[in-house]
């Protein structure tokens, strides 16, 4: 089986910013990390997201302007965009199905996209800071898909070293 053990892609996961500009995401590769991305948990098993793939030069720069000026952004090959379905979510659950369950389902999905990118010797970045209305108008988005992350995905042509983590004992109560 390829890929690595969970625990140490969880390890080994860091958001990568710099990305080989010679070496494209393999179809393949793709396929799988979409895969595990559907199979997160869902609230009711709604399976509320939706997921763009976006490769054009064009999108990308777009969606690069719409993260801020977040270059990276347009650099990386591909870019996942993880939308929720609001209407599917709300069916669900009512409102809180799309205010909060939806967030907490795609949340799980962005985070195996993260882990199964590792795993496969990609890199990704977690990126949640963007105007929602300019993502929409870039990929003529209905008004029932909320974008909720952008996920530059592509080989990392950097190793970021990992980021200081709070102890245990700062973190967990015990009762």
């Amino acid at each position: 089986m390829r890929g690595m053990d969970v625990f140490e892609a969880i390890r080994r996961r860091r958001s990568i910013r710099r990305f080989l500009s010679d070496r494209d995401v393999d179809e393949k590769d793709l396929i799988m990390l979409l895969e595990a991305a559907t199979l997160a948990p869902s609230a009711g098993n709604a399976q509320p997201w939706r997921f763009i793939v976006v490769r054009t030069p064009e999108l990308k720069a777009a969606l690069a302007r719409a993260a801020l000026g977040q270059g990276f952004v347009a650099e990386a090959p591909v870019v996942i965009v993880v939308c929720v379905d609001l209407a599917r979510a709300r069916a669900a659950y009512g409102e809180r199905g799309e205010s909060l369950y939806c967030i907490q389902d795609t949340a799980a999905a962005v985070q195996n996209i993260n882990l199964a990118a590792v795993s496969l010797g990609l890199g990704t970045c977690w990126v949640g800071a963007f105007d929602e209305a300019e993502v929409m108008m870039a990929l003529d988005l209905p008004a029932s898909l909320r974008p909720v992350a952008l996920i530059p995905l592509g080989y990392p042509a950097e190793s970021p070293r990992p980021r200081p983590r709070r102890p245990l004992d700062e973190v967990v109560e015990y009762r």
